[in-house]
This record gives structure tokens, sequence and C-alpha cells, in this order.
């Protein structure tokens, strides 16, 4: 079953622009202008939405959800409820401590891994949806909080990593849409071994 809806997590307002955890909104948003995509405000489902028509009679959605992240599961739930759509065809493109700066990995089942907006999702959808994880890395200072880590803005360093991967992050997401989520596993991981074999 490939994904109808794609999610980017992060937080509203220039104040979050930058920071680790808007690398979800990053995507999707990199996706959409891609693609041509315009994005419009939904009040009513507490979200930004770009409507993607891939082929007649063939929709798909790109959701920043606006309810920051810790109620990002709120925003889902009503669209998910609106279209009719069981949570299995959502994917959600987020940040994660725990995948290498600049690599992806897919899964569709686990715990928060400490995460508060997947935590959110979880409580208001339950699992089943796949999740599109971004690796930010965990490098953070001796004693610096998470909180503070994830909040913070990439390193030039960093960011020169992100921006050179960004157009894959987006082809990855891109991939959702067209096969399941163990095609689109297998994919991915094939080019992170390809780049494994050449260093």
């Amino acid at each position: 079953m490939s994904v109808t809806l794609l999610a980017g997590l992060g937080n509203p307002g220039a104040k979050y622009e930058g920071t680790r955890h808007n690398l979800g909104f990053t995507v999707v948003e990199a996706l959409a202008a891609a693609e041509g995509l315009s994005w419009k405000h939904e009040p009513r489902f507490e979200a930004e939405i770009a409507r993607w028509n891939v082929r007649p009679g063939e929709t798909r959605w790109l959701v920043k959800p606006q309810t920051y992240m810790n109620e990002s599961g709120r925003a889902l739930r009503r669209l998910l409820d609106f279209h009719k759509l069981p949570v299995e065809s959502l994917a959600v493109a987020y940040d994660e401590i725990n995948v290498d700066l600049g690599r992806v990995k897919l899964s569709v089942a686990g715990s928060a891994g400490g995460h508060n907006g997947i935590a959110s999702l979880l409580e208001h959808l339950g699992n089943g949806f796949v999740r599109y994880r971004l690796g930010i890395g965990f490098a953070r200072p001796p004693g610096m909080d998470l909180a503070d880590y994830v909040l913070g803005k990439f390193s030039p360093a960093e960011k020169t990593i992100i921006d050179q991967n960004l157009k894959f992050f987006a082809e990855g997401a891109r991939l959702l849409f067209t096969c399941s989520p163990a095609d689109a596993m297998n994919r991915l991981n094939r080019r992170d071994r390809n780049e494994s074999q050449q260093a």
C-alpha cells in the first residue's frame, strides 16, 4: 500500500526555521517546490496543505501541521477522519537523533523514542503510520539538553550536509507515494549501501 498523505513535522513561525526539529517541514517543502505545488492554510485542520494531483482521479496531500510539534497528532487525526483514510495511508517525515546526519530510515512501528511529535501521533492515531526518519545525529556538547539540541539550528558544516542531501530526502519522500514502504526502504537502503562501498 502506498501513501496518500505525507506530513512533515515541525514548529510554525520564523523562530523555528532552520532548526533540527523542523527538518520534516524542510523536506516536504522541498518536495512541494520540486513538483510546483502551492501551500494553503486550512484552519479547520490546523495545518498547511499542498494538494498534489499526481494523475487524473489520483490525489495526494503534503501536510505541515501548525499545532506545534507536541500536538501534531491532533491535526493529522482531523485530516485522516475528513478524508476517511486509514492510519496506514499516512507517512510522517521527522528529525531523528538516532540516525546519522544525512541518512534516512523507514519504519512502520515502534515507540516514540523520545520524540514529542511521534508521541502525539501515537496518542491520537495509534501505531501503523509510516515513519520517514531523517537523520540529524546526536553530536550535542556534553551536558546540553536534548530540547536545546533539537531546537537549535544546524551548524554551517551540518547545514552543508543537509543541503547536499535535500534532493535525496525529497526523492525518498516521493517514493512513498509510488510504492510500498518495503520497496521504498529497499531503494533507500541500496543508495546507502552503494555510497558505503564507494567511500
